[in-house]
């Protein structure tokens, strides 16, 4: 569709490549091609890109713009529990909870909208509903909101640590305790802008954990977030000195992962427990481990050197 815009008083005398690059926020040798190719036109005279802008000129933009391929859907992305105010589903990996720059994956918003659920117009451009994220390459429980009643009640619940959140993560090594908690502030690494590590300058982070199950090479554990920082249970393990099974990107052994046939980090979004937003019930929701955690986890199991 052709558009008919007159000449901006401000470009009137500028040659008209340099114009039309101000124009649209094109390169000018871009716009050179579109005066070229007759994508952009003037009504009433021929259009000669090292011609002047005159004042009086309409401009016709008849512009190609590429189509967009459709994002893909998450089919087997399961939904666990879900009524007039909540959906929760259960994630799998390599799925992102929204959409951004340079992502091109399926997304938990994008494909319960494909599916026709409704979701609250709440939220900022692109997140509307979601009130807490899983990382791509973590699975598991993730809830996202319906209603506006749900998605301010909801925000309030995990901002304020009240949610209840249950991880299970198969970490290298034998953990020294049983249980334990680690304090330590997290914040953006220096070396890249995709990595996080503790550091004083960080956002306070308090994780707590339980030893499930021991194998010597490594040790199951539930984990609870008191805070909700990035690579949070990925960042504190890694400082301690057990990184997730599986997690290259902080320090993770890869021959082990590769004997696990594991290409991810062991990590699963186990449980949700929270304050109904409409009812005020107190409400759980449980997920099993996914298939290649599960493989990973028989694995390790028998191995010889395993406890």
């Amino acid at each position: 569709m052709s558009k008919i815009i007159p000449a901006p008083d401000a470009l009137i005398g500028k040659r008209m490549d340099v114009a039309l690059a101000k124009m649209l926020g094109i390169s000018r040798a871009k716009a050179g091609e579109l005066i070229d190719s007759q994508q952009v036109r003037l009504l009433d005279r021929p259009m000669v890109k090292s011609k002047s802008l005159h004042t009086g000129d309409l401009i016709e933009l008849d512009l190609e713009h590429p189509s967009q391929p459709p994002e893909p859907i998450a089919d087997d992305m399961a939904v666990v529990y879900e009524d007039e105010d909540i959906v929760v589903v259960d994630k799998p990996v390599g799925v992102a909870a929204h959409a951004s720059v340079g992502w091109t994956g399926p997304t938990v918003l994008g494909s319960l909208l494909n599916r026709g659920v409704h979701i609250t117009s709440y939220g900022a451009a692109g997140r509307q509903g979601i009130v807490s994220r899983l990382d791509v390459g973590t699975s598991g429980l993730m809830l996202v909101c319906k209603s506006e009643l749900a998605y301010k009640e909801m925000r309030r619940q995990f901002s304020e640590h009240e949610v209840v959140k249950t991880y299970h993560a198969l970490v290298q090594g034998n953990l020294n305790e049983d249980k334990a908690t680690i304090e330590a502030p997290i914040g953006r690494a220096k070396v890249s802008d995709f990595r996080f590590t503790v550091t004083p300058s960080g956002k306070a982070a308090i994780t707590h954990w339980d030893v499930l199950e021991r194998f010597g090479v490594a040790t199951l554990a539930i984990i609870n977030l008191e805070t909700g920082r990035t690579h949070q249970i990925r960042v504190h393990f890694s400082s301690i000195g057990h990184p997730l099974v599986g997690d290259h990107m902080y320090g993770a052994n890869p021959r082990l992962a590769e004997e696990l046939e594991l290409d991810r980090q062991w990590l699963h979004a186990m449980r949700l427990e929270f304050r109904h937003p409409r009812t005020h019930l107190w409400t759980r929701v449980d997920s099993t481990y996914p298939r290649d955690l599960q493989h990973a986890l028989d694995m390790v199991r028998m191995r010889p050197d395993s406890r």
